[in-house]
């Protein structure tokens, strides 16, 4: 693909530390092309990755993934964004575990990572972790993503209920991050809705986007602190930019116990026509 500067959306991103006084160990890209000098079809590939392990090794991780993968893309034709997912999973989380057995200072370190690939008017999205990505679609949001957490995996075997998660000790234990000893698979579901098995959620890879449609990823720093109700409450009446650091500004009013970082991607929309709740700006 060929790197380009204007990109085909509407782009917004924030990152902050938060306020315990850690390094910021979240990193993120949003880079934009076109498929090839013969098709000039617009394509943008957003990164979001969440650092593990102490030295600065966890920023050390994240910065592996998300310039992996950003690399990988540019490299790559942008016909098969799923494959590319899987084939940049496998080989960076190969990477970052080797460095760490290499390094004692970054022993252990990992990171979670989530993805939105936007060809044309069309959606992919690959993740690993608890950075997630959520839809938003004329007033409403979804979750997309599924967690990879201990308490997630005990939701959905029925061993705890939803409202037990935020006071449960195992709430952020990852069960799938970039730099364990064994590569994880690339998670590929897309969940449209609460009743999507894993099939369907599958097959709804390459989703067809709307004018007005929004795709926000996001670390758990965001996420701990501010609901899916919040978020889309947020964006109302807001630019992508404006909807970025609100974001961040309320995730810190109410502790920010760790780094936050929001990517918003926005569909364009005819203002006379279209009212999807954010502005254009």
């Amino acid at each position: 693909m060929i790197r380009t500067t204007n990109a085909h959306l509407f782009i917004a991103a924030q990152t902050h530390p938060g306020q315990s006084g850690k390094n910021n160990e979240d990193n993120f890209a949003v880079s934009a092309y076109t498929l090839s000098q013969h098709n000039p079809m617009p394509v943008v590939v957003a990164v979001v990755s969440d650092g593990i392990g102490g030295h600065r090794a966890g920023e050390v991780a994240s910065a592996m993934v998300v310039n992996g993968i950003s690399g990988m893309a540019t490299q790559a034709n942008g016909g098969n964004p799923l494959a590319l997912f899987q084939e940049s999973f496998y080989r960076i989380s190969e990477e970052i575990f080797k460095q760490a057995e290499l390094d004692a200072t970054r022993r252990g370190m990992g990171a979670t990572v989530s993805c939105a690939w936007v060809v044309g008017d069309v959606l992919y999205i690959a993740y690993a972790g608890d950075s997630r990505i959520y839809f938003i679609r004329e007033g409403k949001i979804r979750q997309v993503s599924r967690d990879h957490t201990w308490v997630q995996e005990a939701v959905e075997k029925g061993v705890l209920s939803s409202s037990q998660i935020k006071t449960h000790p195992n709430l952020h234990v990852i069960r799938r991050y970039l730099g364990s000893e064994t590569p994880p698979e690339p998670d590929l579901r897309l969940f449209l809705t609460p009743n999507d098995n894993d099939a369907k959620a599958k097959a709804n890879q390459g989703l067809l986007l709307q004018p007005g449609d929004v795709i926000l990823l996001c670390t758990d720093g965001l996420t701990d602190l501010v609901n899916a109700s919040e978020i889309l409450e947020t964006l109302q009446g807001k630019t992508l930019n404006q909807t970025a650091l609100a974001l961040v500004d309320l995730a810190n009013q109410r502790g920010g116990h760790d780094n936050i970082t929001t990517v918003l991607l926005g569909m364009p929309f005819d203002k006379k026509q279209h009212k999807p709740g954010w502005v254009m700006g």
